[in-house]
């Protein structure tokens, strides 16, 4: 990758400075451990929290939410779809987080046109899983992202028609709300994405009785984006994946030229809020160049 392209880093292991001087008289009592782990978790925590608000925050967080089969698996699950319900459950937590830290733009991968192919038995469980979470958004209005407005990308047709219905009810319900965003990408695709923008602005171009060289001579960088799926959300300023694989994987090709990558070890339905406020301390410590 040129210098000039997007940072990367790893999760880190950083501890909080004087941790020790709280922890040492604790571990001399006889706090049960379980006990002494969640206290020195809720300190470390709040201190990583009080330390992103002193500084820029990103405006655009994109998360790949990798790992829920895997964390099944190693959980001892009897099915993978527990997997999938207990990262269902996590991106409701991780929403929180970025509405308790005012970030405007969410983003979520859930589900890739890879994954497409995986069992009928599986996809059918997911496919469950994704249709209760947005019914429980339309009925439970606690449970209801909205401050922010939902607009779900990726190649619907995929998908089922119950689902199409209730993603179109969700996005007109909070087609007012805002002026956060949350976008989920189901049935998502990077490179089907920029093949999808191509032919629309083909087609619309055609329709206008433009000829293929006018097209082709006339072709821009700004013409393209505003056929992608979502041509009005600003582009990302931090990527971060979990599960420990180091690549996006086509995440938002198109858009991803200039973002921050931060890549956790985690699987989702295990990503902390400690995990959280790694990534954004280590986006705020970078020197974003643009290429420059």
């Amino acid at each position: 990758m040129d210098q000039s392209a997007s940072s990367v880093t790893t999760v880190d292991s950083k501890t909080s400075p004087g941790m020790s001087r709280v922890v040492k008289p604790l571990l001399m009592g006889a706090m049960p451990l379980r006990l002494l782990s969640s206290f020195i978790h809720g300190l470390y925590s709040n201190r990583l929290l009080a330390q992103v608000k002193q500084h820029p925050l990103p405006q655009h967080v994109a998360m790949i939410l990798d790992g829920n089969r895997r964390f099944a698996r190693l959980q001892g699950l009897s099915d993978v779809a527990e997997g999938h319900r207990i990262g269902a459950d996590k991106a409701d937590e991780v929403i929180q987080w970025c509405d308790e830290l005012r970030i405007p733009v969410v983003t979520l991968w859930g589900l890739s046109t890879d994954n497409l192919k995986r069992t009928p038995e599986e996809l059918e469980k997911v496919f469950a899983l994704v249709g209760a979470k947005l019914d429980q958004w339309l009925v439970d209005p606690a449970n209801n992202p909205t401050k922010r407005q939902v607009n779900v990308i990726g190649r619907a047709d995929n998908l089922s028609e119950d689902l199409r219905d209730k993603i179109k009810r969700v996005e007109e319900m909070t087609a007012s709300a805002g002026p956060w965003q949350l976008n989920i990408a189901m049935g998502y695709g990077g490179r089907d994405e920029i093949l999808d923008a191509l032919r629309r602005l083909l087609l619309t171009r055609n329709e206008d009785g433009a000829s293929l060289l006018e097209v082709a001579d006339g072709l821009s960088v700004e013409e393209v984006r505003q056929h992608l799926y979502a041509p009005h959300v600003p582009e990302p300023d931090l990527i971060i994946r979990t599960s420990g694989e180091a690549r996006l994987s086509g995440f938002l090709l198109w858009q991803s030229v200039y973002s921050e990558l931060y890549f956790c070890d985690a699987f989702w339905p295990a990503f902390r809020k400690i995990d959280f406020l790694r990534a954004l301390r280590s986006y705020q410590g970078r020197q974003r160049r643009y290429g420059s």
